[in-house]
């Protein structure tokens, strides 16, 4: 089925930062924040095993559990199956580091085979409180967490966990399925294979106003012949452009600040906030049915909600066009 047809909004609720993302976050604080996306309206919620060993989707599933079942959409992701046994070394996550740190204790079973995936989604709904899932994203099956061992979890998953979740939307037991990656390489591997097809993908940090030239070269033409969507992850960089430091998941670099200070320059000239113009930049080519910011403070929901019906000129986005910082492939909102 077409993310169109599932997603209820242009607005999701993305919920790594619940995983205790760079920072531990206090319960009550998860639980305020998830709460008011639920109250401004959101109704779409993506989370993932991944997120601090399980600690985001036991926190998301303990408000939704309260919520009607039928007035939401969530997903989930595979690859990371989350073992009882605690962790005793630091756990290696590639380019990301000590990214979850101060998540779970429990050590995590990284593995795409057709039996992990089951395993997978048995544990995340147990997590999550609920007996259904919508979508399942394949997750992180690219360089930034396997480097030149990629194309081999590529493989695996390609005979795993594509195939049972094919059969589970064949089956009618999800709605929809892709892949969750941080990379466009494997979506479009995905996207040429002579095999069922996924409905959908959700890329995170590869198309916003930072980077997004390498995914309009070929990924995001593919998709759109093939009427594939795209659920965008994180529309702010890592946060640099929410008034942030973290860019790609670290601290930015001082090429990147410079040119989030020219970006910041052109906003302030035409009076907007650059969270508008990045969550709207995100959401304008054709392939883009949502975006999945994430959030850990209940303020920052209105703002990511503000920032999407913010009114922004078309004068600042012939002044971006203009001054060299889009992609001149890059379609913009209201066809600027």
């Amino acid at each position: 089925m077409s993310l169109k047809k599932i997603l209820p909004g242009r607005l999701g609720f993305g919920t790594a930062p619940l995983g205790n993302m760079f920072r531990a976050i206090p319960d009550e604080e998860a639980r305020a924040t998830v709460e008011a996306a639920w109250d401004q309206g959101v109704r779409y919620f993506d989370t993932a095993p991944f997120y601090g060993a399980g600690l985001a989707e036991e926190r998301l599933g303990a408000v939704l559990a309260a919520k009607p079942r039928d007035e939401y959409v969530l997903s989930t992701k595979v690859g990371r199956v989350i073992l009882d046994e605690h962790e005793t070394d630091v756990p290696d996550f590639g380019e990301k580091g000590g990214l979850f740190e101060h998540g779970n204790p429990n050590k995590i079973l990284h593995e795409w085979t057709a039996d992990a995936t089951e395993r997978s989604i048995e544990g995340s709904l147990r997590r999550l409180g609920t007996d259904r899932l919508d979508i399942v994203w394949v997750h992180d099956i690219a360089q930034d967490f396997h480097g030149d061992a990629w194309t081999g979890k590529f493989e695996e998953a390609r005979t795993g966990a594509f195939r049972v979740l094919s059969r589970l939307r064949d089956e009618g037991v999800i709605k929809a399925w892709g892949l969750g990656v941080n990379k466009t390489e494997p979506i479009e591997m995905t996207l040429a294979l002579d095999e069922p097809q996924p409905d959908g993908f959700l890329l995170a940090g590869r198309y916003t106003l930072l980077d997004h030239e390498h995914a309009l070269q070929r990924l995001l033409p593919m998709a759109q012949e093939q009427g594939v969507g795209m659920v965008v992850g994180g529309p702010y960089s890592s946060g640099i452009l929410a008034g942030g430091a973290h860019f790609e998941y670290q601290k930015a670099p001082a090429e990147i600040i410079a040119k989030v200070n020219r970006l910041k320059e052109l906003t302030a000239k035409h009076g907007i906030s650059i969270k508008a113009a990045a969550l709207q930049f995100s959401l304008a080519h054709p392939v883009a049915e949502a975006a999945v910011p994430g959030a850990t403070k209940p303020s920052r929901i209105a703002e990511d909600i503000a920032a999407l019906n913010e009114k922004i000129p078309a004068a600042f986005w012939h002044d971006l066009r203009a001054a060299g910082l889009v992609s001149p492939a890059a379609p913009l909102p209201n066809n600027a």
